[in-house]
């Protein structure tokens, strides 16, 4: 996304493409989680239902293993934003402090 104005300063960089690209992979990754999680717990309850469904169980470790992938890929999204950050403060410090996002 380019700055409204057209010229690139700590601020716009800040406001329009490094926070707004964070929290929009935050939301994509946590919709996903969700989403698995979702399927997750329907397949628990089939299972429940037929616990001797060798597919069945196969499907079922499949997502939860889909779950941890996606939960860790939102553990390394933290670490991404927290350096991120850390290099944007180093850099723009002088010119302009962001706002908390959390």
């Amino acid at each position: 996304m380019a700055a409204p104005g057209g010229t690139l300063n700590c601020e716009d960089f800040s406001m329009f493409q490094m926070m707004e690209a964070h929290l929009s992979r935050d939301k994509a990754i946590k919709a996903c989680i969700a989403q698995t999680s979702e399927v997750v717990g329907h397949l628990r309850e089939e299972r429940a239902k037929d616990s001797e469904n060798l597919v069945l169980i196969k499907q079922l470790r499949k997502e939860q293993t889909k779950l941890k992938l996606m939960q860790s890929e939102l553990n390394v999204e933290e670490v991404v934003n927290d350096r991120s950050l850390k290099v944007f403060n180093e850099r723009c410090r002088i010119h302009y402090t962001p706002p908390k996002v959390k």
